[in-house]
């Protein structure tokens, strides 16, 4: 009866036991990929919402040196004794938000000829009305393009979610129309004393701005209607809306009362000035409105990607330990066989066969070793059956 041979287990081979740690290093690699770009991502957001907070801080500093600027210009071009009380206050106060955040918001170059012009226009008496509606107007201009810088260096004019992208943009148009609406009125009252051989001249500079003063409006209008709709807070729409109706309604009527060229009487130049000075106090209504309300979004904002960050990190903790515990099992399976091979080569060799680990003897000592006695007649005695008829007849 023939025994069948038991089937010999292949060993592993290099390839085979080195595999599984190759696979485990190459997941490695695109985890940690993963995690560095996840992590800079989240930190580039929370950097730019960071400056975005600053330059709101720098815009909530220039919002009363704007209101005091234009009421300074409208004093000087009315031949009215200027009280510069005010717009030194928030001339010191933006000084020190320049000197705090200006250098990383790189404002203070900007800044420092800003202030220079209006300490110059201080020591100028109202007895040119016209000198000093250019002058202010030099300087409104530098104060303007100082809003422009914050809102470029800081980041606020490319948040890419709609609630705060239409909170930046009305950031942007507030200050243009405050200025404009200044302006208008302003020069409202210049055209009254003007000769009549400028009287083209004139209506072709209010025709400019009353679009100057139309446009802005109408976008900042639209922009704080589409926050409203967008942002999720309660508060927003009632304490914007009104105040915004406001001015909507008297920049309407300024430029109503001055669409007529030819008409430069008294009731229409005080109808300017009052819709100009209604205009003036819902802006300043509105001004920290919206300021408040961007600064809270950026702050929920930065919140949100703190939290983003700490969950990468407790991914990445985790990514981490599963692959110690893969590697640690790829460690065990790759000792395993070894010990399996072992015991089949004992069990394939058999009990009289020596182990591997057993010394070597010369040949004379094995034959010195007793024997086992074998019964006569064995099958391992040749001419065993032989012999033991010799026996029987002897």
């Amino acid at each position: 009866m023939t025994v069948p041979a038991p089937p010999v287990r292949r060993r592993p081979t290099a390839v085979g036991r080195v595999l599984p740690l190759l696979l485990l290093v190459a997941l490695l690699a695109p985890m940690t990929l993963l995690f560095v770009q996840t992590w800079q991502l989240t930190a580039d957001d929370r950097e730019l919402a960071g400056r975005e907070r600053l330059g709101v801080q720098y815009l909530r500093a220039l919002a009363p040196v704007t209101h005091a600027l234009v009421d300074a210009q409208s004093a000087a071009v009315a031949a009215r004794p200027v009280t510069s009380e005010a717009l030194t206050r928030a001339v010191e106060a933006a000084a020190s938000v320049d000197a705090r955040i200006g250098d990383e918001l790189r404002t203070q170059e900007r800044w420092a000829g800003l202030r220079a012009r209006i300490e110059a226009l201080g020591a100028r008496g109202p007895a040119d009305p016209e000198a000093a509606f250019t002058a202010y107007g030099e300087a409104t201009d530098l104060l303007l393009a100082l809003h422009g810088k914050v809102r470029e260096t800081s980041g606020l004019v490319r948040d890419p979610r709609p609630d705060s992208f239409f909170l930046q943009h009305a950031s942007r148009d507030l200050p243009e129309t405050v200025v404009a609406t200044g302006r208008l009125a302003d020069l409202a009252v210049l055209a009254a004393d003007r000769p009549a051989a400028e009287r083209d001249r004139t209506a072709v500079e209010i025709a400019a701005l009353r679009v100057g003063v139309l446009a802005p409006a109408g976008d900042l209008v639209t922009d704080l209607r589409a926050a409203v709709d967008n942002s999720e807070s309660a508060d927003l729409g009632p304490s914007v809306l009104n105040p915004l109706d406001t001015y909507q309604r008297a920049v309407e009527a300024m430029a109503a009362h001055s669409a007529p060229a030819g008409r430069a009487a008294g009731t229409d130049q005080s109808r300017i000035a009052g819709a100009r000075q209604n205009a003036q106090t819902a802006a300043e209504q509105l001004q920290p409105v919206i300021l408040d309300e961007l600064d809270a979004l950026l702050t929920e904002r930065s919140r949100e990607l703190d939290r983003d960050r700490w969950l990468t990190v407790a991914a990445g903790l985790l990514a981490g330990l599963l692959w110690a515990a893969l590697g640690a099992l790829c460690l065990a399976a790759l000792r395993r066989p070894r010990g399996r091979t072992a015991q089949d080569r004992r069990e394939r060799h058999g009990a009289d066969t020596p182990p591997e680990d057993t010394p070597w003897q010369p040949a004379a000592a094995r034959r010195a070793q007793p024997r086992r006695p074998e019964p006569a007649g064995s099958a391992r005695e040749p001419g065993g059956a032989q012999w033991g008829h010799f026996d029987a007849a002897r």
